[in-house]
């Protein structure tokens, strides 16, 4: 059973960084919300945080929200 991250992204800032709020990762990325570079830059830096690579990473929703919600897919074998 694979379970959902849920994230709050700040998009366009200057000091990029991850915070744990209770149930929600707060995540600030200096790119901007257009033509998905946020996304890209979330990925990059929430797959930074937990230590595993980028491709084990899957946007569930939220492609132009705010609040989105990951995936941590399984190690190949």
């Amino acid at each position: 059973m694979l379970k959902a991250l849920t994230v709050h992204v700040v998009p366009n800032v200057k000091i990029q960084k991850v915070l744990a709020q209770e149930s929600v990762l707060k995540i600030w990325v200096n790119a901007p919300a257009h033509h998905g570079k946020a996304n890209r830059a979330v990925i990059e830096l929430l797959a930074k945080h937990l230590n595993v690579k980028k491709r084990r990473l899957r946007l569930l929703r939220g492609e132009k929200s705010h609040i989105k919600s990951f995936v941590l897919l399984p190690e190949r074998l």
